[in-house]
Formats: C-alpha cells, sequence, structure tokens
C-alpha cells in the first residue's frame, strides 16, 4: 500500500466564506454545515484564511450585554455536536465583523498530494486543527482535519499484516534469514521470534512502527549477537 495522501481523506468541495461574508453569514455556515472552521476565499477563488469558532467566539467574551442570550458558545455548541474550541482574548477580533477581519491569515494549507503524516505535523506546528487543501493555484480544493487524519488508523488488521509482513521481508533481505513471526490485533503489531542481531531487531522495530495504521509494536524479538553498544560506554584508542 503506498503513503495515503491527503486527497484519500479530505473534504472536497467543502463550505466556504468570502472575505465581505458577515459575522451572522459565517455562524450560519458553521452551523448549517456542522463543521468548526471555513476557508476564506477572496473575488478570485483564492484561499487567503480561515475563520474558526475561536475567531468568532472572542466576541462572546467581550460583550457586556446580560441578554446576550443564548450566548454563541452555546450555540455553536449545541448545534455542532460538542464543538467547544478554547477561545483567546482578542479584542480586536471582538470588535470584527466581517471575515477579512476574524479570520487567521495567510492561511497554513497543503495540497491534495501532501502525505497525511506531513499534513499532521504541519497542524502540530502552527497550533490548527484544519487545513485548507488547494491546488497549485491556491484555488480550494477541500479541507482535512485532525479527525480525518486520524482515519489511517482504521485499516483492516488482515490488510495491515500483509504489508507488515511485506515490510519484515524487505528489512531483512540484505542480510537473508527468515523474518520474525507477526500478529495484529487492533492495530497492535506483535513481532516474536530470533534474529541474527540486535541492532536488527530494533530496525524491525523501528520501520513497522512507522507504518501508517500501525497503533504500537510490541516486540517479543531475541538475538543471537548483542552487537548494540550501550550509549554509557566510551571507545577511547585501542581499548574501552
Amino acid at each position: 500500500m503506498g503513503s495515503t495522501v491527503v486527497r484519500d481523506v479530505m473534504t472536497a468541495e467543502p463550505p466556504s466564506v468570502t472575505e465581505d461574508a458577515s459575522f451572522k453569514d459565517i455562524v450560519r455556515t458553521l452551523v448549517r454545515h456542522r463543521v468548526s472552521a471555513l476557508p476564506v476565499v477572496d473575488r478570485e477563488g483564492l484561499v487567503v484564511g480561515v475563520v474558526s469558532e475561536e475567531d468568532l467566539l472572542h466576541k462572546e467574551e467581550f460583550t457586556g450585554d446580560d441578554d446576550y442570550s443564548p450566548p454563541l458558545r452555546a450555540r455553536l455548541r449545541a448545534r455542532l455536536s460538542g464543538v467547544g474550541p478554547h477561545a483567546g482574548s482578542s479584542a480586536a477580533k471582538a470588535a470584527a465583523n466581517r471575515a477579512d477581519q476574524l479570520m487567521s491569515h495567510p492561511a497554513i494549507t497543503v495540497f491534495p498530494d501532501t502525505p497525511v503524516t506531513q499534513a499532521a505535523r504541519t497542524m502540530e506546528r502552527h497550533g490548527v486543527k484544519q487545513l485548507p487543501v488547494v491546488t497549485d493555484g491556491n484555488r480550494l480544493a477541500g479541507m482535512v482535519t485532525r479527525r480525518d487524519l486520524l482515519m489511517v488508523f482504521l485499516r483492516d488488521d488482515e490488510d495491515l499484516a500483509k504489508e507488515v509482513h511485506a515490510e519484515l521481508v524487505e528489512t531483512i533481505r540484505p542480510v537473508r534469514g527468515e523474518p520474525p513471526a507477526l500478529s495484529v490485533d487492533d492495530g497492535v503489531v506483535t513481532l516474536w521470534g530470533t534474529v541474527e542481531r540486535r541492532s536488527l531487531a530494533q530496525t524491525l522495530v523501528r520501520r513497522v512502527g512507522h507504518l501508517e495504521g500501525v497503533v504500537d509494536v510490541v516486540s517479543d524479538l531475541d538475538w543471537r549477537i548483542d552487537d548494540v553498544v550501550p550509549e554509557y560506554v566510551h571507545w577511547r584508542g585501542d581499548s574501552w
């Protein structure tokens, strides 16, 4: 199986708003489509930013009207199945009324052929929960969320076991020998058997752990030669 890319898990043709969309129009769109963020596009249809629930909730923080009922936070949570972002404090966004004033920009984006692992790193690095997916011309192609990226962990155990076996065979081929036995249970891979060297056992565990859909690797591997030098041992000259 090739690496899963964003195109495989994204929502194609997602809802979006234009730069001049009003506060209420943004809220209506979020609620109607049951999403927590929207790409913002300019007149040419190019992605220029992202507006999220968090951006909108700043207005509630700064409202002084005790009759503001029901509060925006309650309405959004009730209609969006429990989604509850943690809004920060921003007087500027609290006074904003249009998408171009509320949005985060420039938009952090990915391409349809971006590997999901790279998309996950991009989300983590920038502290965002979703990414607009754009074409080479920066036109909106989709939207990918953290939940979408977790889809790789729903792979069938049998399918995953085949890929793990292929990875073991490929890794052990240069040194020859038989690959270790394996089992997969709910995404957790267990390896057992004896290999020639301890370093090879470590390599096998590491490479299997990097496969998409592997939740964890349990190693019951043994080895004939322990060729791993403890980190605290330092070689000096011709002696240890």
